[in-house]
């Protein structure tokens, strides 16, 4: 059996799910292939790995689950290669894979009462296993919500994984102890929109509440991470908690998706230029060193060059150190696809201008590391992570005894290649 997950790192997480659910119901003739929907380019990468995995597993059972196929399930269902779809409920409900077969599309109304949560505390035959480890991944995730009750005028997302639904804490913590018995010392808190977290808990407990809670009920767990937060979002809970607790670590990726602010009203963002700029400068000031990262549209529909210029320029004035550039896809079904379109070349070059800069910022935040005492997490041989997330060459030498999910100190010497280098010995 095998389970590739594409796209984020919720998909990573539900994807040992299905693993787990898999090897419970002794289901190893089946190949899973848990797709992502966020952008075209997507989609035409998971239609690609469905007919690669076919070819080499000619006598497989495929499954085809995950974003795309919860949107698209007839066009998933029309490749010849494909056995099963499952929506984005169905694929972590355990009678599913218990009688895998019985139907070749089962995709339910994704908007119709609370998304299925990949463990909710009971290891029992209706919510099947717990997630155990991530092979090859150092870190773990841990999902703490689903779903997104926001319609930005360019996400297919919604409409693939539902209402936004919390999970509650202690199932969150059960799960973390499990996977630290594992080894596991470096957690990411994900889902769809984590900052929503907790508005349909009793008590409406905030993400930063949440996460300090977690870290006293989970001792175990040394170092801390978000995925992407919506600074509309980031309340004063999560503030003081970045800047009180040192087992979050000083690095934070913001769903900016552009800079201009007539551009933000057109996605439907809740945020403007000027709250993006003030959120930066308050998380800068709250925890100095702190890395951020964000994300960016380039070529949204209607984006004229003063617009895209606006957008270009946040990465310098915000000082992002990680930047993740989304050429924009049109998605059937979103308000977006029917504005007027910028042409493919000219997204692709803004596209490319984006990179070019935050590429350049990286440099710069990279070079301010030099000379620090980092704390690194080992991802493989030769290569780790600081606190800040930055990529760290560790020679040999300077690492014995060190395994991958290690966690060491290290004075970083140089920076250079897109990476720190360790000081030599």
């Amino acid at each position: 059996m095998d389970v590739v997950s594409l796209g984020c790192r919720l998909n990573a997480y539900e994807g040992e799910a299905i693993r787990a659910q898999l090897a419970a119901q002794n289901l190893h003739d089946v190949i899973v292939v848990n797709t992502c929907a966020v952008t075209a380019e997507a989609e035409k990468q998971a239609r690609q790995t469905i007919r690669r995995l076919r070819r080499q597993h000619p006598a497989a059972r495929l499954v085809v689950t995950g974003c795309a196929a919860q949107v698209a399930p007839d066009r998933f269902a029309a490749m010849a290669e494909v056995d099963h779809v499952l929506g984005n409920r169905e694929k972590l409900e355990a009678a599913q894979w218990r009688d895998l077969g019985k139907a070749r599309v089962s995709v339910g109304d994704i908007m119709a009462g609370a998304p299925q949560a990949a463990f909710d505390g009971i290891d029992s035959a209706e919510s099947g296993p717990a997630v155990n480890g991530f092979p090859g991944r150092p870190r773990a995730y841990l999902e703490i919500q689903q779903g997104c009750d926001h319609r930005c005028t360019f996400c297919i997302i919604p409409y693939g994984r539902g209402p936004s639904r919390s999970l509650p804490l202690g199932a969150v913590a059960e799960q973390a102890r499990l996977l630290a018995r594992q080894g596991y010392r470096e957690f990411v808190l994900t889902g769809v929109d984590i900052t929503s977290y907790g508005h349909d808990l009793p008590g409406r407990p905030s993400l930063g509440q949440a996460a300090r809670r977690l870290l006293a009920l989970v001792p175990d767990i040394q170092r801390l991470r978000f995925s992407s937060l919506d600074p509309a979002e980031i309340d004063d809970d999560l503030l003081l908690l970045l800047r009180d607790e040192p087992r979050v670590m000083p690095h934070l990726h913001l769903s900016l998706q552009a800079g201009d602010d007539l551009i933000l009203k057109r996605m439907k963002r809740r945020h403007s230029r000027e709250q993006a700029l003030r959120m930066a400068e308050k998380l800068h000031q709250l925890r100095p060193g702190l890395a951020l990262g964000a994300d960016l549209i380039a070529g949204f529909p209607t984006e004229d060059e003063a617009a895209f210029q606006r957008s270009a320029a946040l990465i310098n004035e915000i000082g992002l150190a990680y930047l993740h550039v989304f050429p924009f896809s049109p998605r059937h079904g979103t308000p977006a696809a029917r504005m007027p379109q910028l042409p493919q070349a000219e997204i692709r070059a803004r596209a490319a201008e984006l990179r070019r800069l935050g590429s350049a910022g990286l440099d710069r935040f990279l070079a301010s590391r030099v000379g620090s005492l980092a704390n690194i997490l080992v991802e493989q041989e030769g290569l780790g992570r600081d606190e800040t997330y930055a990529l760290v060459a560790l020679p040999p030498a300077q690492i014995t005894g060190y395994a991958k999910g290690a966690i060491f100190n290290g004075r970083i010497g140089a920076a250079r290649d897109g990476k720190l280098w360790l000081e030599a010995a």
